[in-house]
């Protein structure tokens, strides 16, 4: 039976890790985490929040994903609305307000908030 969620692995282009932290790490408010000695050789970043962790690897062919994303619950969604101003927001699901944004190298994240 399945426990819960690790992790998510999102993808970018290789040197892109200074805009990564400043997105994640700024924006979102996640921390960084040091990846194991065996992979950081290989670039890209890992970050962590309470109960959710996301990976981004490099690829040297990137190009984001149209529709796969992330999805992040937020206990508050205004803040990020602030800091998001050219957010898309829709609340088609009902008990729900959710943004999204894209990250710096264009892979799409949903912000959302249970209502």
């Amino acid at each position: 039976m399945i426990q819960a969620l690790h992790h998510v692995q999102l993808a970018a282009p290789r040197g892109s890790e200074p805009l990564l932290r400043e997105f994640y790490a700024g924006l979102l408010g996640l921390r960084e985490v040091p990846k194991p000695p065996d992979l950081a050789g290989r670039g890209g970043a890992w970050f962590r929040g309470d109960g959710v962790e996301v990976h981004l690897g490099i690829e040297d062919d990137f190009r984001p994903a149209r529709k796969a994303h992330p999805a992040f619950m937020v206990d508050d969604i205004d803040p990020y609305i602030a800091k998001f101003p050219d957010s898309v927001a829709d609340e088609l699901v009902p008990g729900w307000r959710r943004i999204y944004v894209s990250d710096p190298v264009g892979n799409r994240i949903e912000l959302l908030q249970l209502v």
